[in-house]
């Protein structure tokens, strides 16, 4: 799905499962370069880092020092910080390097975080400061949620506004056949090493049920399932979405967590392994190398019940050409002169 601003000319909309071929998009090659904005979450690079990331998530409120040491007590079981900026930079330059074999010189590609430097912003400016007119949004995020994607694609909107940019957002690619190929071949993979009677569970980050309200994240996250379970050939009964790493806030976030699944799924005594698919994230980091890895994996010990988790995304070269195709797709036109 593409979303284009009302505040300039919105790109054709073509089919978000089939993206074009690459000789379509290199006869409609762009007279000036198009800028493409990758938006990632961004993380701390260095342990020192990791208060004021923190603080940024928070909206300036500095964490509590017991917030702050158990983080950092999360992040020191993964030698100090998590790979997510490499994992990042890789995604960034494949999805350059895509866009460069079907369109050349066509595209600059630079990286935006919601909540670590070079922030959408940032990048926005760069590419203007370089005579950028128009610019693609696409967030390393297949499922859409305005408390996510949105809050990404509205940050870029309005930085774009400022430069008087043109610009296009990239809305979901949870439906992208190369995106469901992989996920339902890493399952294959995990659940080859699990027993018979295994339990898949799909997992997301949770969000607020407050901002879930009317939001397309759960069922998106479901349709993916879906597709992937219809591409390995699991049985109806055998395979559920759950939710993970929920936020350390009053406010009831949206469940079951993956931890009570693991419990409930060995309780009930009908399977003997569980397979997670971390469908929601796309990208080793603190969520799937310590919320699963870590986390998961002792509560299924404990429940004496065996556990997979699938591999992550990260730069694997098929999805990041397709979304070097839904970025040409959504390239603004030029506008006349």
């Amino acid at each position: 799905m593409y979303w284009p601003w009302p505040v300039h000319q919105a790109p054709v909309r073509p089919d978000p499962t089939a993206g074009p071929s690459v000789a379509d998009a290199a006869s409609t090659a762009p007279a000036d370069p198009v800028g493409v904005v990758v938006m990632a979450y961004g993380t701390p690079k260095r342990p020192e880092d990791v208060e004021a990331y923190y603080t940024h998530i928070r909206r300036g409120r500095p964490p509590e020092p017991e917030q702050l040491a158990d983080l950092q007590r999360r992040y020191d079981a993964l030698g100090g910080v998590s790979p997510l900026a490499q994992r990042t930079e890789a995604q960034r330059a494949a999805v350059e390097a895509a866009l460069e074999a079907r369109v050349p010189g066509g595209y600059r590609v630079v990286l935006g975080q919601k909540h670590a430097s070079p922030f959408i912003e940032d990048a926005l400016t760069t590419l203007a400061d370089d005579g950028v007119t128009r610019v693609v949004g696409l967030v390393l995020a297949p499922h859409y949620s305005g408390f996510s994607v949105g809050e990404y694609q509205k940050r870029l909107a309005e930085a774009a506004v400022e430069r008087g940019v043109t610009a296009a957002g990239i809305e979901s690619w949870h439906l992208q056949p190369a995106y469901l190929d992989f996920l339902a071949g890493a399952l294959r993979d995990t659940l080859a090493d699990l027993p018979g009677r295994t339990q898949v569970v799909f997992t997301a980050h949770s969000l607020p049920e407050r901002v879930l309200r009317g939001d397309p994240y759960p069922d998106q996250l479901r349709d993916s399932a879906a597709a992937v379970v219809e591409r390995v050939g699991a049985p109806a009964q055998d395979w559920g979405v759950a939710w993970q790493s929920a936020g350390r806030t009053p406010e009831p976030w949206r469940g079951p967590d993956i931890l009570d699944v693991i419990r409930e799924v060995a309780a009930a005594g009908e399977h003997d392994g569980i397979a997670v698919c971390a469908q929601g994230f796309v990208a080793d980091h603190l969520e799937v190398l310590y919320d699963l890895d870590i986390e998961a994996k002792a509560v299924a010990d404990e429940v004496g019940i065996a556990f997979g988790r699938t591999a992550s995304l990260n730069d694997e070269p098929a999805v990041m050409a397709a979304l070097a195709d839904l970025v040409v797709a959504a390239t603004p036109p030029e506008e006349p002169t």
